[in-house]
């Protein structure tokens, strides 16, 4: 049981003041079916709850619902208001009595519930799931939550729980789901898309599902490479099973974020689908680990409120970097700290440090400084305590909520090594505790090392030289392009040899860094530079491509001829480059250019994700193209649910409308928008 205070404002015309109900919710079964060309969902609910505490009243959130249809439900009503769903009793809910409560309603979500052009898929961190489905948005509350959602037979369907049997309706297939353990409502979900499965067991014997858009079907084992390994590293370095049923992890277009660590569901951005080229630059190995970490850490046991919020981000980004420490290597988990330790030193420079316990800190404090947090912990009290401080931890609080309090007394526990000043210097500082940091990461040989090379930029050429050739000629990816990006701050031709000593290593991350630094390539080196557009790296392909397509106009068909149809990661990066390169050169290709272009505005179209849309775009944009196509795609980019692509649509068009004849064109088009179109437009331009 999970008992929870629900303060409810009455409305007016009941003639009662506030009240405080107290009740336990157990249970919440939904069967809901979304339609997709409505952007809408219908639902019908059956609410199972006790009562502690007599009342005449309880309510669940839910914003902006309509009731379709209230069955008889022995003498309760069912009534709702703009953020809320109300159970009113004609006497008294008795205490100590169970009561379930059904009702039918539907919702056109204004979040949480998210319509692409091929899937449909929730996001409910924070407390967004009572958009679509009535729940409670306190974290505190934890419900059974059992759903069926009912899609065409052409799609598959995806949820919190095991799939427990099918149901057909007319043309509609409805997949039913159980949870068997209570859990937060934001961690509801499911997902519906034209999907196929894999399926592997852990050591465990937990059935792991990952799913995979049929499209990207080819794609499947590099973008879940290690994807058991990390189950099986996780549940024995944590030392709590599983806690749940089983594990899927399904990869969504246009989605919010990374990944979110839906109970049992990770939903994830498919950007990290990739093949095995791809997975080199931009993998799924870090948030695969740190979504899966959250199962323990947020699902398991969950947070009161905010200022508690490291202990879930703050341990799932170090349990992920664990994680890759054991894929990786020693060095690679170094490599991680160090980048963060960097940007955390910056920000407390800048006088904008936060406390790891306020609840208003950034992503960069609740995650990396709360990782490190946990790094330095474990080094202050070794890793025997450290292990039985997390297991009594999480047995102890299992499926229910947490402080840092909590955490504290149970590590206090283990060890007779006084927590205070780790608490006032890691959770309760502003400041990033840089030398601690330092003096942790100098416990590394590979840190020394490149610790010694860093210390070398601000020496004269003359004194580092034959230094930053032993740095190359040491392999080591993170001290080769440390030396690498330092060779870009001189003369090129006092260190050619060294820039030919990068490529001659065959190292693919010190080649890039060449790539990435060089911003000039004299004509000596064009023949070695040009070795780059081999290379198995899409990002080196991008960078050397555009570098000699620039530099050197006389071999621009070549270049071009060479990456003719590679498509590069998810977003398309040397397709769309390839394309625009193309409709620039002149006498390329001449007969083929409409189709090309043609093509390049396919891809800023709604039926393409926004990574794939904001290229398109912004390569469209800069060549001058302002047809019919082109405004109609940048003016719906302009209304899409993610706000970082969606602002820099509307900052494009800021720009596109500065002549008036593209504001005549946007404005000439006005009754092809659609109404959300529309109305962006018409409050843009102060319409009436």
């Amino acid at each position: 049981m999970f008992r929870i205070v629900i303060v409810l404002v009455l409305l007016p015309f009941w003639g009662i003041a506030q009240q405080t109900t107290i009740v336990d919710f157990l249970r919440i079964k939904a069967s809901v079916t979304p339609h997709i060309a409505e952007k809408s969902i219908d639902g019908n609910m059956s609410v199972t709850f006790k009562m502690l505490q007599p009342s005449d009243s309880v309510f669940l959130d839910a914003k902006d619902i309509t009731l379709s249809e209230t069955p008889e439900n022995n003498g309760v009503t069912v009534s709702v208001t703009p953020k809320t769903i109300v159970f009113h009793h004609q006497t008294i809910f008795q205490k100590d009595r169970i009561y379930t409560v059904n009702f039918q309603y539907r919702a056109t979500p204004k979040q949480a519930l998210y319509f692409t052009a091929t899937q449909v898929w929730t996001q409910g961190q924070g407390k967004y799931t009572s958009h679509w489905l009535p729940s409670l948005d306190d974290m505190n509350d934890k419900i059974e939550f059992d759903l069926e959602i009912a899609a065409s037979g052409e799609q598959m369907v995806v949820a919190n729980g095991r799939l427990d049997k099918f149901t057909l309706y007319d043309d509609k297939i409805a997949w039913h789901y159980d949870m068997k353990k209570p859990m937060s409502s934001y961690l509801v979900a499911f997902a519906l898309g034209d999907f196929k499965i894999q399926k592997v067991n852990s050591n465990s014997e937990v059935p792991i599902e990952l799913y995979i858009s049929k499209k990207d079907s080819l794609k499947w084992e590099p973008t879940y490479r290690y994807s058991k390994e990390i189950f099986n590293f996780l549940e024995t370095e944590i030392g709590i099973p599983y806690p749940w049923q089983n594990y899927k992890q399904v990869p969504v277009s246009d989605f919010l974020y990374a990944g979110m660590e839906n109970t049992g569901c990770t939903l994830f951005s498919e950007a990290f689908v990739v093949d095995s080229i791809g997975f080199k630059d931009r993998n799924y190995v870090n948030v695969n680990a740190h979504e899966l970490a959250h199962q323990w850490f947020g699902n398991l046991v969950t947070e009161t409120e905010g200022t508690h919020h490291w202990l879930h981000e703050g341990f799932a980004t170090y349990y992920a970097l664990l994680a890759e420490r054991q894929i990786f290597g020693e060095d690679y988990y170094y490599w991680k700290l160090y980048n963060s330790a960097e940007q955390l030193m910056a920000l407390s420079d800048q006088g904008k440090g936060q406390k790891l316990l306020d609840p208003n800190a950034s992503s960069l404090v609740f995650y990396e400084k709360g990782a490190w947090a946990l790094h330095i912990l474990r080094e202050l009290v070794g890793d025997t305590a450290y292990h039985e401080g997390v297991r009594n931890y999480l047995k102890k609080y299992a499926f229910g909520n947490v402080t840092t309090e909590d955490f504290l007394k149970e590590m206090q526990q283990v060890t007779e090594i006084d927590l205070s000043e780790w608490k006032v210097n890691w959770l309760q500082q502003t400041a990033f505790k840089s030398e601690e940091a330092y003096q942790s990461l100098r416990k590394s040989d590979f840190m020394n090392r490149f610790f010694e090379t860093v210390a070398l930029r601000n020496q004269e050429l003359s004194n580092k030289k034959n230094l930053l050739r032993s740095a190359i000629q040491s392999q080591n990816d993170f001290i080769g392009q440390e030396a690498v990006y330092q060779l870009a701050q001189e003369p090129f031709y006092e260190v050619e040899d060294l820039y030919a000593l990068a490529l001659q290593t065959n190292n693919i991350f010190i080649r890039q860094a060449v790539a990435l630094s060089l911003q000039e390539v004299p004509k000596t080196f064009q023949p070695s530079y040009e070795t780059l557009l081999e290379d198995a790296s899409y990002v080196t392909q991008e960078a050397a491509l555009y570098t000699l397509w620039v530099h050197f106009p006389e071999k621009r068909t070549t270049y071009l001829n060479r990456l003719e149809g590679m498509i590069g990661f998810q977003d398309k990066n040397l397709r769309q480059l390839w394309l625009a390169l193309a409709l620039y050169t002149e006498g390329y290709k001449t007969s083929d250019k409409p189709e090309m272009l043609k093509e390049l505005l396919s891809y800023s179209e709604a039926s393409y994700s926004f990574e794939v849309r904001q290229k398109a775009l912004d390569y469209l944009y800069s060549m001058g193209i302002d047809n019919e196509l082109f405004v109609k795609n940048l003016v719906n980019a302009c209304t899409h649910h993610y706000w970082r692509f969606r602002d820099a649509a509307r900052n494009l068009l800021d720009e596109f409308i500065e002549t008036e004849a593209n504001k005549e064109k946007v404005l000439g088009l006005f009754s092809s928008y659609s109404e959300a179109e529309k109305a962006y437009i018409q409050r843009k331009f102060k319409m009436q």
